[in-house]
């Protein structure tokens, strides 16, 4: 009978990597924790119910009245709570995953939208790094990077990015023919092709992708505080791990409220493209 010892090989790459490549990851985790502190810097720098009325005010702008009454009560509700830093905390993490996640996955997705080669390749690896559980993702990004934030945000980018580099390659792919034929009968190159036409007819459905980053993103916070990553999902660990109830409720209400601002406000952002 074979015996593979496919953990040996993976293990042997790794040691690898951590022995030649260790420069280029400290190089990464400085520009990631540079990127993180300071968006956190940013989030925490007013009082509480000054960014809380400035994210009310934005949904209101981009999803509606509702949306704004509900996240304007709801983060109401997490500062009475206490949990204010964790949750910018957590919201900074969101953020930078997302923000690193859509600069590599947006482009990956062009690409895969222009090379059914490419495409044919990128389908298995997208469906390796979705369908690995979570807690995986978190084994070579703490061998990698160490415990703390930066392992949490690279353990997030690479759950959360599938969905961005999927959505944004079907969108493109999905412009109808008759606008590519007319578009290259009116001398269209490829370059104005690509950003005057397809990209924006495929603004709903690169959205749409977006949106799905972000939640995956957020669903990550809970597990990426087994590493040190902090936030909310270190009110929720604590709560689990010593048996505090209220601690741990609260801070799943919070995740809860910040993922349902985050999820209608971008999904308003889709919608209002298609109108």
């Amino acid at each position: 009978m074979i015996n593979l010892q496919i953990g040996s090989v993976f293990e042997s790459l790794i040691d690898w990597l951590t022995n030649n490549l260790d420069f280029i990851f400290d190089g990464l985790r400085t520009g990631i924790l540079f990127i993180i502190e300071g968006i956190e810097s940013i989030l925490l720098l007013p009082p509480a119910i000054v960014l809380i009325i400035l994210i009310a005010l934005l949904a209101w702008k981009v999803a509606g009245k509702g949306v704004s009454i509900f996240s304007f009560l709801g983060l109401l509700l997490i500062d009475s709570m206490g949990l204010w830093t964790e949750t910018m905390q957590s919201l900074g993490l969101v953020l930078t995953a997302t923000f690193i996640a859509l600069v590599i996955g947006i482009p990956l997705g062009i690409w895969s939208s222009k090379s059914d080669k490419v495409n044919k390749v990128m389908r298995p690896i997208l469906d390796f790094m979705q369908t690995m559980p979570a807690f995986v993702h978190l084994i070579p990004a703490v061998i990698f990077f160490d415990l703390g934030v930066v392992p949490g945000a690279v353990a997030t980018i690479i759950f959360s990015m599938p969905p961005v580099v999927r959505l944004t390659g079907l969108g493109i792919r999905q412009v109808p023919e008759d606008i590519i034929e007319a578009s290259r009968s009116f001398g269209a190159t490829s370059r104005q092709m690509l950003f005057e036409i397809q990209i924006p007819l495929a603004i709903p459905t690169i959205l749409a992708g977006v949106n799905q980053t972000i939640m995956l993103a957020l669903s990550m916070v809970v597990i990426s505080a087994m590493i040190g990553a902090g936030g909310l999902g270190e009110v929720v660990l604590r709560g689990i791990t010593k048996l505090e109830i209220g601690v741990g409720f609260e801070g799943g209400i919070a995740v809860v409220v910040l993922a349902m601002i985050l999820d209608r406000i971008t999904q308003s952002l889709g919608d209002s493209k298609t109108k």
